[in-house]
C-alpha cells in the first residue's frame, strides 16, 4: 500500500514515478530526484539511456510518466503526441576532453591544437551518441577524419569511454559529455578541459510529463522542481549549465 501525504488541507497518496533520461544529466537528475523525494515523498526511478536508445523506447511506448532528453527529441516526441504540454529546460552539456591520471595532458586551447593533438593522439575514444556524432562531423570538418579513422575506439555510452580511457597505456584521448568525465575523475581519469568554444557542442535537455503517464500531477511537479530554485541548482553544481 503507497504511503499518505498531507498537503494543504487533504491527504493524497504519494506517486511512484518512472522517469526515462538521456544518461549526461545523471549526476544532476539523481541529485534533483533525491531533494524531490525528500521534499514531497514521492518516489522517483530513473533509467538512463543514450539518445537514440531513448527514441527507441518512446517508439516503443514503454511505460514512462517522464522523459528527459535532448530539446530536440522531445520536440519530436511531442510532435508525435506522446508528452503533455508542460515541460522545463534542466540545462546544457559541453563536450570535454579527458586522458588517464598521469598521462601527458594534449593542448586544446584552440581549435588548431586540437586538431594537433587529434593527430599526435594514439587513440581517440568517443561514444557511437550525440557527442561522437557530433565530433565524428567536426573531425571531418577539420579534414582529419581520414588520417584518424583508423585509430578510432567507439563505444555505445560515456561510460564505456571512460573506462577505456582510464585502462589506456599509451597517449589515448577521449571525448565525452562534461558531467561523465567529471563523474571519472575519482577513478583516474583527468578533466582536460572543455573543447575550445569556437568548436563546441552543447546539448540542451528538457524535461516533460507522459501524456499517457500514470501519475501526471506528480509528473508534472518533478518537471516544475527540476527548473525551480531547488532543482535547478543542483544541475549547475554537477557541471550542467543553464
Amino acid at each position: 500500500m503507497l504511503p499518505v501525504l498531507l498537503v494543504g488541507s487533504g491527504w493524497v497518496h504519494a506517486a511512484e514515478l518512472a522517469v526515462l533520461s538521456a544518461g549526461a544529466i545523471e549526476p544532476g537528475l539523481k541529485a534533483a530526484a533525491s531533494a524531490f523525494e525528500q521534499q514531497t515523498g514521492h518516489k522517483v526511478s530513473i533509467t538512463f539511456n543514450t539518445a537514440p536508445e531513448l527514441k527507441k523506447r518512446m517508439d516503443g511506448n514503454e511505460a514512462f510518466d517522464v522523459v528527459i532528453a535532448p530539446r530536440a527529441a522531445i520536440g519530436e516526441f511531442a510532435g508525435a503526441n506522446k508528452l503533455a504540454e508542460t515541460r522545463a529546460i534542466v540545462g546544457r552539456v559541453g563536450m570535454g576532453v579527458a586522458v588517464r591520471e598521469g598521462a601527458p595532458v594534449p593542448d586544446i586551447a584552440s581549435a588548431e591544437s586540437l586538431k594537433q593533438s587529434v593527430l599526435a593522439a594514439d587513440t581517440l575514444v568517443f561514444n557511437r551518441a550525440s557527442t561522437g556524432m557530433y565530433l565524428e562531423g567536426l573531425l571531418k570538418k577539420m579534414d582529419v577524419y581520414a588520417q584518424v579513422e583508423g585509430k578510432t575506439t567507439r563505444y555505445p555510452d560515456g561510460a564505456a569511454v571512460m573506462e577505456h580511457v582510464i585502462q589506456g597505456k599509451g597517449r589515448e584521448i577521449g571525448f565525452g559529455a562534461i558531467t561523465e568525465i567529471l563523474l571519472y575523475r575519482s577513478k583516474g581519469l583527468t578533466f582536460v578541459g572543455p573543447v575550445p568554444e569556437e568548436v563546441q557542442n552543447y546539448t540542451t535537455y528538457a524535461a516533460a510529463p507522459l501524456v499517457m503517464g500514470q501519475q501526471k500531477d506528480a509528473a508534472q511537479a518533478f518537471v516544475s522542481f527540476l527548473a525551480g530554485p531547488v532543482g535547478k541548482p543542483l544541475f549547475v553544481a554537477a557541471g550542467i549549465t543553464d
